[in-house]
């Protein structure tokens, strides 16, 4: 399968038209580690490239770590879909504990996917501490459709529909394909809850982990943005950490309504409380936003 072929699938790269901070003993800016989306790798110029030098002219001085999942770019844009999730997440906490540049903390940013991939990080490995986690079109419930795949006449989108409807939560799909990972089917609540690899665990559906509940809420903000004209994200609301009500595919609740906030399996109801977390909106399709959207709405939880 070619790195051609991969760029063309389902969410397709980032088009680019405050906490108590902990510093970089270097310059006196807090480090950010940045995980790119499916379809996108750390360094493609237009789009994580452009976004690393954006943040790096705005912020004189600050180190930007883009996540390379993988020895090469070729590589990393596989690995967004075909590589363990859990494997992919101990490897970036291996690489984050190894770097002497955050060592006093920093903060995260992901794209898509990427988003809740860093979750993960976030509640799994706590050291070096993560401040601020912003969540660009992230999916925290999961994601239930395919709505538009970048390359519709792609036999390969063809084939990662097929395996999702007919078998996401079969061992072998779960190992293998990424979104299954986060495939939440509410009519199978009971297959999603018992076989999802990834997110039932995440989001503690099975158990509560008190250690995620308690790393996650280290953090000084999480900031979750929707695309209000989002065609990628089916539901979109899964970016404000909502849901399909179970049972059926057609209504949604919000994080407040459902189980997970209820019960606070995550500290989400806790931290609201303490005013750390952040729900933004941006008026575009799924990943597409401009520079002064950025500057003015994500900027300032980097400094």
């Amino acid at each position: 399968m070619t790195a051609a072929l991969l760029c063309f699938l389902l969410a397709g790269p980032v088009l680019l038209v405050t906490g108590s901070p902990v510093y970089n003993s270097n310059n006196g800016t807090v480090p950010l580690v940045m995980w790119h989306g499916m379809g996108d790798s750390c360094c493609n110029p237009l789009s994580m490239g452009a976004i690393k030098k954006m943040i790096e002219e705005e912020i004189s001085g600050i180190y930007v770590l883009s996540l390379e999942i993988g020895k090469t770019v070729i590589e990393d844009t596989k690995n967004g879909f075909f590589m363990d999730v859990n494997e992919q997440v101990s490897m970036v906490c291996s690489q984050l504990a190894q770097d002497p540049k955050l060592k006093g903390g920093y903060n995260a940013m992901g794209f898509s996917q990427g988003a809740q991939f860093l979750r993960a990080v976030a509640q799994r490995c706590p050291s070096p501490p993560m401040k601020n986690l912003i969540s660009v079109g992230g999916q925290h419930q999961g994601v239930y459709g395919l709505p538009r795949c970048p390359g519709e006449s792609s036999h390969i989108c063809d084939m990662i529909r097929h395996a999702l409807n007919s078998g996401a939560y079969t061992d072998f799909i779960q190992k293998h394909l990424v979104q299954a990972q986060y495939w939440h089917d509410p009519l199978n609540d009971d297959l999603y809850k018992k076989h999802s690899l990834f997110l039932a665990d995440v989001n503690q559906e099975r158990a509560v982990n008190e250690t995620y509940r308690k790393n996650l809420q280290l953090l000084d903000k999480f900031v979750m943005v929707k695309f209000l004209q989002d065609t990628v994200v089916d539901p979109v609301d899964t970016e404000w950490f909502g849901f399909l009500k179970t049972g059926q595919a057609k209504e949604t609740e919000t994080l407040q309504e459902s189980a997970l906030y209820k019960e606070d399996r995550l500290g989400l109801a806790a931290m609201e409380k303490d005013g750390k977390l952040a729900f933004l909106e941006c008026d575009g399709d799924h990943l597409q936003f401009g520079r002064e959207w950025f500057k003015t709405n994500l900027l300032p939880y980097l400094h």
